[in-house]
């Protein structure tokens, strides 16, 4: 009888461990994102999550999951006034969870009991950072870790010392550690309270820079940084890391420049900061659009310009591999560098004497097509179920989509359908537009033959 029991227990495994096997790596690094955001919303639904004592309804509990989990920062509740600790530490673990990946936790715990990591977990672990090879993977995750723990850390002490004498040590060295976390793994949540993120602070130079400093490093990409701190020089970097911090420099300047600029004279937002407050707080509002979401200036406030060069920046985003949203750096570039080699008339395209593949080209104008493609998708749908101006609606969902987290003001004043939409629309963006399509289609065989040429007029 117990010999039949067991053979029945071992021949279940077997099946489920089949069905899961079956899996691609899309879809099971898709399947961990919606378990995490599963159980953070029952979590959050708890009475004894909330200050009031009433639970959350299901969809701003789903919401708020959803945004914590996709690092994104869009709420539809106060965190800081609306969740009791408890609540704000389950958010802080949502955050980090969802910004190192489901799986790294898992590889670890089963690194320390001593068990080996199979395949089908290096494969999980490929498509969260966004490699393209698959040895490594557990030296990656390990180093992902430390470093992960070091930044945090350094961050938590320095804003720990500057909220000393405002909070007294206990509450400063929560929130120190929540914003450090927030920020690294470019979530932008915080707990100043009252909706107005770090808009007290816009003067105040040790917190900009902290926050900026680990906004930055943590939307740089986990390989970029492997890479900075293992060849060291310039000329030993791979083209993807030379992209990336090239690239992250000249948009933080060009931001930085932009923003002072055209908001210089708006009393609402810069006009009445002294010269150097003008330029930290341009500086710091540069870095935040690129997946971040904290802001020190009313972004409701802002000039209909900066609003506009803010959502193009949202839409871009930050480095591949990493935390950050949008389309990504490296996407970006390679689309402009191909449109130049269009103009010239010539057939390859060069970076830094390198030759790109023509299939990351093809992926690049994938990525970007299918992510104007949703965006668009979800913004018309708001135009029809939500009361808002085009240009605040186009903010959100741009800001969702590249899992920012800066609003207008309009998030909780979303309808039930629009709630959904922007939740779909943060994890479709964290996820991975191209990921997602992966995990949502069968994968075919390649073709063995083509059909004969035609050409047809375009342009």
């Amino acid at each position: 009888m117990v010999k039949k029991m067991i053979g029945k227990t071992q021949k279940k495994r077997k099946k489920n461990y089949v069905k899961w096997s079956h899996l691609n790596p899309p879809q099971m690094f898709a399947l961990s994102f919606i378990a995490l955001i599963i159980i953070g919303t029952l979590l959050l639904k708890l009475p004894f999550a909330t200050v009031n004592g009433t639970s959350l309804s299901f969809i701003d509990a789903l919401f708020e999951a959803t945004s914590a989990v996709c690092v994104t920062g869009l709420v539809v509740v106060d965190t800081g006034t609306t969740f009791t600790v408890f609540g704000q530490i389950v958010i802080m673990l949502l955050i980090q969870m969802g910004g190192l990946g489901f799986m790294t936790f898992g590889v670890l715990i089963a690194l320390l009991f001593g068990k080996n990591i199979g395949l089908q977990s290096r494969l999980m672990i490929q498509e969260s950072f966004n490699q393209n090879r698959l040895e490594g993977m557990v030296r990656l995750v390990k180093f992902i870790f430390i470093f992960t723990i070091i930044m945090e850390t350094i961050g938590a002490f320095i804003l720990t010392l500057s909220w000393l004498n405002e909070f007294g040590f206990w509450k400063a060295s929560f929130y120190g550690l929540f914003h450090s976390i927030s920020a690294f793994n470019n979530a932008g949540f915080d707990l100043i309270g009252n909706y107005q993120s770090l808009t007290a602070y816009n003067g105040n130079f040790p917190i900009i820079m902290t926050i900026s400093g680990l906004i930055i490093i943590g939307g740089l990409g986990f390989t970029v940084v492997l890479d900075i701190w293992k060849r060291r020089l310039w000329k030993k970097y791979s083209l993807q890391t030379k992209l990336v911090i090239l690239l992250t420099i000249f948009f933080i300047v060009l931001g930085t420049m932009a923003i002072y600029f055209m908001e210089f004279d708006n009393e609402k937002t810069l006009g009445n900061l002294s010269p150097g407050e003008k330029w930290l707080a341009a500086f710091f509002h540069s870095v935040v659009p690129r997946t971040a979401g904290f802001n020190s200036l009313s972004t409701s406030d802002l000039t209909l310009s900066s609003q506009l060069l803010t959502v193009i920046f949202m839409f871009i985003g930050g480095g591949s591999g990493g935390t950050a949203g949008g389309i990504k750096l490296t996407t970006f570039a390679i689309i402009l560098f191909s449109l130049i080699t269009i103009i010239r008339g010539n057939n390859n395209v060069h970076v830094m004497k390198r030759m790109i593949q023509r299939d990351l080209i093809y992926r690049a104008y994938a990525i970007t097509v299918f992510s104007f493609f949703v965006v668009s998708t979800v913004l018309f749908v708001l135009t029809i179920t939500e009361k808002a101006p085009l240009n605040v609606l186009l903010f959100e969902v741009v800001s969702a989509f590249g899992t920012v987290g800066m609003s207008l003001g309009y998030t909780s004043e979303l309808t039930a359908v629009g709630k959904i939409l922007i939740a779909l629309l943060m994890f479709a963006g964290r996820v991975g537009p191209l990921t997602l399509a992966f995990a949502l289609t069968k994968k075919k065989e390649k073709e063995t033959f083509h059909y004969s040429e035609e050409t047809i007029m375009i342009g």
